[in-house]
């Protein structure tokens, strides 16, 4: 390992937000090739189902008409590439898609990815899927290699520098898991966040109601709003998924 390798990873483990850690990430990717990054993360997987889109943490410099396609049209869910990692973990070549569309043949959801792809510019780049924390979380990183490149140059690069791109992007990943990421749509309120947070420590709706100074019927409010939040059905399923989104118990919400 190198010493500009050691000192990339001493700054991204010492960034203080997700805005900082990205943006040295994908100036790092660009100085061995790879210009454009989809990184997307779930803790709500179920089987080989990846869940609601609202739950994946997704980070990316790839052109907001691109990311419009890939996830507003919901063309993700057929990716070869996502289908890789879903079952795998490592690094893979975009090598993997040709070879399969000779041996296998790919579905007609599959081919409408990768002609999507070609019309944007993704068609050279490598894969990797980490290693998952638990059955119900997965995570991955898409690096694309620049408009024009082709994959036998991006492989080239892989050969000669693949294991400390593997060991960045899996320090990336570890860092990210650690760090609150706020999805509008599952963003929860100062009180509602206090709440759930009573109620994680074993209190009653009637204990919380005393603490805060506040009716019962405040509270169940709170907790009523906060489940909706999160989309889920019950007070226990909201404290679990608020707090693998990292919404309670931070220094923010304290």
């Amino acid at each position: 390992m190198d010493s500009s390798t050691l000192r990339y990873i001493a700054a991204i483990t010492a960034a203080s937000s997700i805005e900082s850690l990205w943006k040295m990430h994908v100036d790092k990717m660009a100085e061995y090739g790879f210009d454009r990054l989809i990184y997307g993360y779930t803790n709500f997987r179920v089987d080989y189902n990846l869940g609601d889109p609202e739950d994946f943490v997704v980070l990316s410099n790839h052109k907001r008409k691109y990311l419009d396609g890939f996830f507003g049209q919901r063309m993700f869910l057929h990716g070869p590439m996502i289908k890789w990692a879903l079952n795998n973990e490592g690094a893979c070549s975009w090598r993997h898609i040709a070879e399969r569309a000779m041996n296998d043949g790919l579905t007609k959801e599959e081919e409408d990815v990768l002609s999507f792809n070609i019309s944007h510019g993704v068609t050279a780049g490598y894969t990797v899927s980490f290693k998952s924390i638990s059955q119900r979380s997965k995570g991955a990183i898409g690096l694309t290699g620049p408009i024009g490149s082709s994959q036998e140059q991006l492989d080239e690069i892989w050969q000669k520098h693949g294991e400390e791109l593997i060991l960045m992007n899996n320090v990336l990943h570890l860092k990210l898991l650690n760090m609150p990421y706020q999805n509008p749509n599952r963003a929860l309120t100062k009180r509602q966040r206090e709440v759930l947070e009573w109620v994680s420590d074993g209190k009653t709706i009637q204990d919380i109601a005393t603490l805060l100074g506040r009716t019962t019927a405040t509270v169940e409010k709170h907790l009523r709003l906060a489940r909706e939040a999160l989309a889920v059905e019950t007070t226990a399923q909201a404290v679990l998924k608020a707090t693998f989104l990292k919404q309670i118990f931070t220094i923010e919400s304290v």
